[in-house]
């Protein structure tokens, strides 16, 4: 098994036995407009960490959703954050965008993923994990329906709270909302700089995962 692969599955295994500190697992995102450094959360969302790992460095198999074809190679590389809002979030993590020429919209960006879902990590209401900007989280089109588009929000507090956790609306109740996997350590005024430049205009190049905290510089 490859070493990062070794290292994201004993990262969460060690967070389930309390020794938070030999747990550390960091992503950068290189953009096109610079890095942003997050520190992942494995003990808050196991799954939603492994998946991401995995997919940035092309050791989980995904569905290319512009051939149909299986494939193993990094998801993130190449995309394009379609998505954008000031004051509020940036959004990413389309394989459709990956390649795609920057400032170029389509009506099908934030349509594409890997393929499958994965349930929601969320904690009960009245959690708050959205009370600081630059939270790294899943987006998604309704309960347990994760895959690999992301966001990092700018927005926090009582200025997003359609983010927090909540009782769901439907038969089946539970918990909504959006599952959290990673805090910015650095980086995080290209957050709102991103947003303002608008949809499509920024590329993600690469995600580098490392035990280390990022520099961002």
């Amino acid at each position: 098994m490859p070493r990062m692969r070794n290292l994201a599955l004993a990262l969460i295994v060690t967070c389930a036995t309390g020794n938070a500190a030999a747990a550390d697992v960091y992503a950068t995102f290189v953009t096109s407009k610079g890095k942003i450094g997050v520190k992942l959360l494995p003990a808050e969302a196991p799954n939603t960490v492994e998946n991401f790992v995995e997919l940035s460095q092309g050791k989980r198999e995904w569905t290319d959703p512009k051939t149909g074809a299986k494939v193993k190679k990094p998801l993130y590389d190449g995309t394009l954050f379609h998505r954008v809002i000031p004051g509020f979030m940036i959004q990413g993590g389309d394989p459709l965008t990956q390649g795609a020429p920057l400032g170029v919209p389509s009506p099908s960006f934030g349509t594409g993923g890997p393929g499958y879902h994965f349930d929601n990590e969320l904690p009960k209401p009245p959690a708050k994990v959205f009370a600081t900007p630059c939270q790294l989280a899943m987006a998604n089109s309704g309960p347990d329906t994760n895959g690999s588009q992301f966001f990092i929000t700018e927005g926090y507090g009582g200025t997003v709270p359609q983010l927090e956790p909540r009782a769901c609306v439907d038969a089946k109740g539970g918990v909504c909302g959006y599952t959290r996997f990673g805090q910015g350590v650095c980086g995080c005024e290209l957050v709102a700089q991103i947003a303002k430049t608008g949809n499509s205009q920024v590329r993600l190049e690469k995600v580098v995962i490392s035990s280390k905290p990022p520099s961002c510089k």
